[in-house]
């Protein structure tokens, strides 16, 4: 299951995080996005394997084969791969790294404060449960 589509690793007790990933798992027509949280053995094992401490990871992850996006370039990198119209997110490559990262930095480090945290990790509708790694 883990080399059948991308996977986007990401943080299932953080309500913005969860909510994306319902957003994607909602609007990706073509199924082709698994997730894994950070919380669970896999996403856990791959973030580790990223170089990354799932205990207090800093980004986002999109591994897709050998090709590892992070940060606003993977947020990017997703959005565009669901289409129309999520296909717009395109245009935040014209803005350099350098000003989108710090952006994606400061929330990524106030998730928690800005959004909330679930006491729970987020569980995926049935329809969704095979998606989810």
């Amino acid at each position: 299951m883990i080399d059948h589509g991308p996977i986007i690793l990401f943080d299932a007790q953080c309500v913005l995080c969860s909510a994306n990933a319902q957003f994607i798992l909602k609007h990706d027509r073509l199924a082709r996005y698994r997730l894994a949280s950070m919380q669970g053995e896999v996403g856990a094992a791959l973030f580790r394997q990223h170089g990354i401490d799932p205990a207090n990871p800093d980004t986002i992850l999109l591994i897709d084969g050998d090709r590892v996006l992070r940060d606003s370039e993977a947020v990017i990198a997703i959005y565009t791969g669901l289409g129309w119209p999520w296909r717009i997110a395109g245009l935040g490559l014209l803005a350099p790294r350098v000003l989108r990262d710090p952006v994606y930095h400061w929330i990524a480090r106030n998730r928690y404060r800005l959004f909330g945290k679930r006491d729970t990790c987020w569980v995926p509708a049935a329809e969704y449960a095979e998606r989810v790694l």
